[in-house]
């Protein structure tokens, strides 16, 4: 069995929560209310620019080609997504001086916080490894909820779903999972689980956190 094969099977329990959330399921079906679609994309902000500097750190410790991989897809966070980014917001009247100023809640703060730790402590591998849920799990759920968008009035939501059904967006995941399991051997395969359900763990809990539009306490 490829590695992210086992890796997938290993969170199935989470990823059925995933794809089932209610989050998903009435952004998927146009009846999510839009506040919550604009907490949400907050939210991402500081998400988005964690991921460009994950790519970075893991480029840092990688070999050439993996290196020079990881320095493209971190280029492509800090343009082409954030450019795309930026248009989603326009669409939804807000502006990006806003959402940078808006704090990340704490369920982000500790996702990313994670995710940056294991990117700058830990191996290549399991730094890619725990980016992984992320960009698979959107494209699983893509894939699973395609057929309420027929049904979806909201030109906002079904365009911002339709990312994740693309090609491109399907041969990056693709690109992710074999450069995993090229990159598995001498690995312990039970710590790297490890990584990828707890990565799976923060994924529900980010969708989660924003039905919820989670607030600090004080």
């Amino acid at each position: 069995m490829k590695l992210t094969e086992e890796l997938r099977s290993s969170a199935d329990h989470i990823w059925k929560k995933i794809l089932e959330h209610p989050f998903v399921i009435e952004l998927y079906s146009g009846t999510l209310p839009l506040k919550k679609f604009k907490y949400y994309v907050i939210q991402d902000y500081n998400y988005l620019v964690t991921i460009c500097k994950c790519f970075s750190l893991i480029a840092s410790k990688a070999e050439y080609a993996v290196a020079q991989r990881m320095l493209e897809l971190a280029h492509m966070e800090a343009t082409t997504e954030m450019d795309s980014y930026k248009k989603l917001l326009d669409k939804l009247g807000m502006k990006l001086e806003d959402v940078i100023k808006a704090d990340p809640s704490p369920t982000n703060t500790a996702y990313m916080n994670f995710l940056l730790t294991t990117c700058s402590l830990e191996p290549p591998l399991e730094g890619l490894i725990s980016l992984l849920p992320c960009f698979w799990s959107y494209a699983e759920i893509a894939s699973k909820h395609k057929g309420l968008l027929e049904n979806n009035r909201n030109d906002i939501y079904v365009e911002w779903a339709e990312t994740y059904t693309t090609r491109e967006y399907l041969d990056l995941v693709e690109e992710l999972k074999a450069l995993i399991n090229q990159m598995s051997e001498g690995h312990d395969r039970e710590k790297l689980k490890k990584v990828f359900i707890m990565a799976s763990k923060y994924e529900y809990m980010f969708w989660d956190m924003a039905y919820k539009m989670e607030r600090w306490p004080l």
